[in-house]
């Protein structure tokens, strides 16, 4: 058989930090199980006469955190070559990452697995999703009127406001009563009342370590990773200082895993992580979820692997059907 022909769309692979890094991750298990690397940005990706199609470069990579990868001499290509394209890109979710769906889902058309699928990126945004699973989340609110975000707090006392788009734990507020900063705040994540934010009730166990559960096409893993914020910050996101620490899942985390994962799966999302505070789902991440690493490390086991495993019998279906 012909070895996997697999791509990935990303930020640039030199900027990555190693030793947590996914895509990384994901990329060092399919090159050890054979698969062909192609690497590409998205100025790499184009539309021609209705073709998706790409310069890309072949690319081999190392665990190593001074020397992790290189790079061969670019090529152009359709991207239907490619069996798979690993869509790794990082937020902001703009336009300009719908119109890289728009050139994957060409690609999709033309037989090439997208992970995950270009439509479902489009259609689940990170944040809003939770609105499908109303009996998993905390109470929520998404608008941009900045006199119900203040009703929002006035109803719940303390509440945690952010932006759709966003990533990182980057622009979340958590606002008390009578915190003198809350219309400026509102005022700021609405854009003066011309853009989206969501609240939600604040979590106290939120001091416990937000929890990152990842699914592989939907299944319930036996892990999470919780991420325990320092002293001196509410947001449980390891780019913001927080700890990793590995978990066993709740009862409540399996009964969110089976209300999300099955949806996931119906939607083409073979890779998500859901963040859960306490007992409440309050993200569902398909863009670029991490993770993948430090589960690996505290726990051995390598979701990684089983990612590979479900791709590639998905290719070799494919290729049997052909």
């Amino acid at each position: 058989m012909n070895p996997i022909r697999t791509g990935i769309v990303m930020d640039p692979i030199g900027g990555i930090t190693p030793a947590k890094d996914s895509s990384l991750a994901m990329l060092l298990e399919a090159q050890a199980r054979g698969h062909e690397l192609i690497y590409l940005e998205m100025g790499d990706l184009r539309v021609i006469e209705g073709e998706a199609r790409g310069t890309g470069r072949p690319l081999a990579v190392i665990d190593d955190a001074e020397d992790w990868f290189s790079l061969g001499d670019a090529a152009d290509m359709a991207l239907a070559d490619l069996d798979v394209i690993l869509m790794r890109k990082d937020p902001p979710f703009d336009m300009e990452y719908i119109y890289a769906t728009y050139i994957l889902e060409r690609a999709e058309l033309a037989g090439c697995l997208v992970v995950n699928r270009p439509a479902a990126l489009r259609d689940i945004n990170e944040k809003a999703f939770t609105a499908w699973f109303p009996d998993c989340s905390p109470a929520t609110l998404i608008t941009r009127d900045m006199r119900q975000l203040r009703e929002f707090r006035q109803q719940h006392g303390r509440i945690v406001v952010k932006p759709l788009h966003g990533m990182g734990g980057k622009s979340i507020f958590v606002v008390s009563p009578g915190d003198n900063n809350a219309n400026v705040i509102f005022e700021t994540l609405t854009a003066d009342g011309t853009g989206y934010a969501m609240a939600q009730t604040y979590i106290p166990e939120i001091a416990a370590g937000d929890k990152r559960i990842i699914l592989v096409d939907g299944a319930t893993p036996a892990y999470s990773l919780a991420r325990v914020p320092g002293a001196d910050d509410n947001r449980g996101n390891l780019v913001m200082g927080a700890t990793g620490e590995l978990r066993e899942l709740s009862d409540r985390d399996r009964w969110i895993c089976e209300r999300v994962g099955p949806e996931l799966r119906r939607r083409g999302v073979l890779f998500a992580g859901l963040d859960v505070i306490g007992d409440y789902l309050t993200e569902v991440n398909v863009t670029s979820p991490t993770g993948i690493r430090e589960i690996h490390k505290l726990s051995g086991v390598n979701l990684a692997t089983a990612l590979m495993e479900r791709i590639e019998a998905e290719v070799t279906a494919r290729r049997d059907a052909a």
